[in-house]
């Protein structure tokens, strides 16, 4: 242990190896709450909400949902169904939003009917991250084990009973929960 000691105080060509680890570790921290600070100001709903794209469309929708208010006062905010909770997930995410920033930036979807041209695909490939995902960000909230068949209407209790027993995920019924659905999108007749 001594000599490992006396190997950690010896001097690289100007600093001891001690120090530089110290120093290395202490920038290490500040980084780690750098990056975590900066993605967490991305989860906010007013970083989501700060391009006009995405302040006069999908937020405009989002307000007159049960998700913006309700009788129990519980409000999803974007980054609750857009953004999984996982680190792994969470990084991928982040990601794949670049593309969207980087859509803002050259201009593909900076005006109201270039959005609305996109919405289909820009749902398509939401619809189908959330399909992947199982619908998870939808299940950290809603749980079909937690739905109570006296609190809920019938019929929509045996519709999620049957989801249940299908394997089905929320996204599979639910598209257009929270946002108009994009003009092209035809309802699948039910079964």
């Amino acid at each position: 242990m001594k000599k490992l000691f006396e190997t950690l105080r010896k001097p690289s060509a100007k600093y001891s190896l001690l120090t530089l680890l110290f120093v290395g570790f202490a920038s290490g921290i500040i980084f780690w709450g750098g990056f975590n600070t900066v993605m967490e100001a991305t989860n906010t709903l007013e970083f989501c909400i700060g391009c006009h794209e995405m302040r006069d469309t999908v937020y405009q929708e989002y307000k007159e949902t049960i998700h913006y208010s309700n009788r129990t006062g519980v409000r999803a905010v974007c980054s609750d169904c857009h953004v999984p909770k996982d680190w792994t997930h969470k990084m991928i995410r982040k990601m794949q939003a670049s593309g969207e920033v980087w859509g803002k930036l050259t201009g593909s979807i900076d005006t109201k009917e270039k959005f609305e041209a996109k919405r289909f695909e820009l749902a398509q490939h939401e619809w189908a991250r959330m399909k992947a995902r199982g619908s998870i960000e939808c299940r950290n909230c809603h749980n079909f084990d937690a739905m109570s068949p006296e609190l809920q209407k019938k019929t929509p209790y045996k519709k999620h009973m049957k989801a249940k027993e299908e394997g089905k995920t929320c996204i599979d019924c639910h598209k257009g929960i929270a946002h108009q659905l994009p003009k092209e999108y035809e309802e699948p007749e039910d079964e």
